[in-house]
């Protein structure tokens, strides 16, 4: 009986142990489980993304910048508590502005911006990001970079005006730029010369695995920036067998299905720069389009919890 008590005490023991680290594991990093449904092929509401959030255990949702704006204060307020009784906070919106095409488009998003951009403050959303395109058919690179110097500092302002900060997303993709004319901005390096041309003080980095890693960046490039130029971060893997320079944008998996992307230091490198934002999957893959919403949300979470499991 005295050994059957000491096997129940020490088993009690190591549990208690093995607790208290995944407790503190969990407390190492600062950066959460994000939810962006259409990511994933799921098609949702933002109440519905909220629901399947918390239900799959993501710990923060994709913002929607124009359902936010549409709802009064007491709605807000609602929401708010909705969320926070789920255990779900807002991770980043998507910039509703189309920069890259005429200039009549991106004058017509300009104005929309405002509004959104008020909603989003409301709601207590800080974080907006966007993606360049890597190359031009007709601009060179120093007209394409006075362009979007020009374009995104009126956006970047309108979101300073209203507390937020825009994250800029390089597309490292060889094959996208080898049908074009005139390569733009596709590495670590560039972006910095891009935010240096904008010159608000409040733009940063959308930083994914796939880009980080085609565009043949490292963990010392992560290291040179500070966890407040991080806006958002996307965690991604890539087909298998496939030579990097093949590799096809559309074409990806979700993290940690290949191991062809080092996830592990991509994803320390943020963590001990202190990140605090949302980490979400954008894998473009078509079997994980095809599954129903719960089956993309569960595949999806599951990943990035294996991932997440990686940080020391």
């Amino acid at each position: 009986m005295k050994d059957l008590t000491l096997l129940s005490l020490t088993g009690s023991i190591f549990a208690a142990r093995a607790l208290h680290a995944q407790s503190e594991r969990v407390a190492h990093r600062r950066m959460t489980i994000n939810l962006v449904c259409g990511n994933i092929g799921v098609t949702a509401t933002q109440a519905q993304a909220i629901d399947l959030a918390q239900r799959h255990g993501f710990e923060s949702v994709e913002a929607r910048g124009d359902y936010l704006a549409s709802l009064s204060d007491e709605q807000l307020k609602e929401l708010e508590a909705n969320m926070k009784g789920r255990g779900v906070v807002f991770g980043a919106a998507g910039l509703p502005v189309d920069f890259r095409q005429d200039e009549a488009r991106f004058q017509e998003g300009v104005a929309r911006l405002p509004k959104i951009a008020d909603g989003l403050h409301r709601a207590g959303v800080n974080r907006v990001g966007t993606w360049i395109s890597p190359a031009h058919d007709r601009l060179t690179y120093l007209q394409n970079l006075k362009q979007h110097g020009q374009r995104l500092r009126a956006i970047a302002q309108i979101l300073k005006d209203h507390g937020q900060r825009l994250g800029l997303e390089y597309v490292g993709t060889p094959t996208l730029r080898s049908n074009r004319k005139f390569p733009f901005v596709h590495t670590m390096a560039e972006t910095k010369e891009l935010i240096a041309e904008i010159g608000t003080g409040n733009v940063g980095f959308v930083l994914d695995s796939w880009h980080w890693w085609t565009a043949g960046d490292t963990e010392a490039d992560i290291l040179s920036l500070k966890s407040e130029q991080i806006v958002a971060v996307d965690l991604n893997d890539a087909p298998a067998g496939i030579p990097l320079h093949q590799q096809i944008d559309g074409r990806r998996e979700l993290p940690c299905a290949t191991g062809v992307i080092d996830v592990a230091t991509f994803l320390n490198a943020i963590n001990k720069l202190g990140y605090d934002g949302p980490v979400r999957a954008e894998p473009f893959n078509k079997p994980l389009n095809d599954l129903d919403n719960e089956e993309a949300c569960a595949a999806t979470a599951k990943a990035l919890k294996k991932a997440f499991a990686l940080i020391e």
